[in-house]
């Protein structure tokens, strides 16, 4: 499953199913269980169907019919968090190996 259509494209797997949904969130969003076993169960009908190498199936899912400004972030570099400053990145390292040290 993929909601990164044009990488797949590229990559051209065996087989795909695509959902334009935010990175990360193929089987939809948080606390909706219903909707994500419906979905996963459509991607896994459709990978017993795909019988061209390379197909890709997009399911007609959406993710908010009211709003899809996720895409305008989502596909762009502002959908990462800003990257810490090195010393920022060591500080939070040096702490995080501190707390494995005092178990």
């Amino acid at each position: 499953m993929t909601s990164a259509l044009d990488i797949t494209q590229s990559v051209k797997p065996p087989r795909a199913v695509f959902i334009n949904f935010p990175l990360g969130h193929q089987t939809g969003p948080p606390d909706q269980p219903e909707l994500q076993r419906r979905i996963v169960t459509d991607a896994m009908r459709a990978f017993e169907t795909i019988t061209t190498p390379a197909a890709i199936v997009e399911l007609s899912y959406v993710w908010d019919a009211n709003d899809q400004s996720w895409e305008d972030i989502d596909y762009t570099k502002r959908w990462m968090p800003a990257r810490p400053s090195r010393e920022a990145a060591d500080a939070q390292e040096a702490e995080r190996q501190e707390k494995f040290r005092s178990r």
